[in-house]
């Protein structure tokens, strides 16, 4: 019996920079749009960023993808017992940079997701910078679902015709 290869799992790394900033990285098998777009319509952001593992589905993502604009997502089994994450976007530069804010607490990061283009595959690059060392302390358990999140962009990137074996 044969079996289809799996597409190329590219490894992502989790450093902590400083007390206050934490980095991601992560290259993807596609094109720097169609990861942009992943990153942008409400539609494809639901498909991967909730990690499997946690078992708490995404129940809703709106995106205002522009300066000034905002985002809610929420997370849970009902809308009875939602978390929900929002903010506004400080900078959008279509298929290189997006910033924002997490203003669902006074301790959240401000994002930063850069997007290079390197031979038909998207470096992404993910930065937090948190308020202070103790809010980075305090939020440091988000940074372990990123690895699976990402995983799980490469499978979307896949269905969407984007991501090599």
């Amino acid at each position: 019996m044969e079996s289809k290869p799996a597409p190329m799992k590219n490894p992502t790394t989790v450093e902590r920079t400083s007390e206050r900033e934490l980095v991601v990285r992560r290259t993807f098998n596609g094109p720097v749009h169609i990861v942009f777009e992943a990153w942008t319509k409400p539609e494809l952001f639901m498909r991967w960023w909730a990690p499997r593992s946690i078992g708490v589905p995404m129940l809703s993502c709106s995106m205002d993808v522009r300066v000034g604009g905002g985002y809610r997502i929420a997370f849970g089994h009902d809308a009875s017992s939602a978390m929900e994450f929002f903010g506004k976007y400080l900078e959008v530069i279509p298929n290189a940079r997006l910033v924002w804010t997490n203003e669902e607490s006074d301790d959240a990061a401000i994002t930063t997701v850069t997007f290079e283009e390197k031979g038909g595959k998207t470096l992404l690059v993910l930065h937090e910078l948190y308020p202070s060392k103790e809010a980075f302390d305090a939020n440091s358990g988000a940074e372990g679902g990123l690895p699976e999140q990402f995983e799980q962009l490469d499978e979307l990137l896949v269905a969407l015709g984007a991501g090599g074996a």
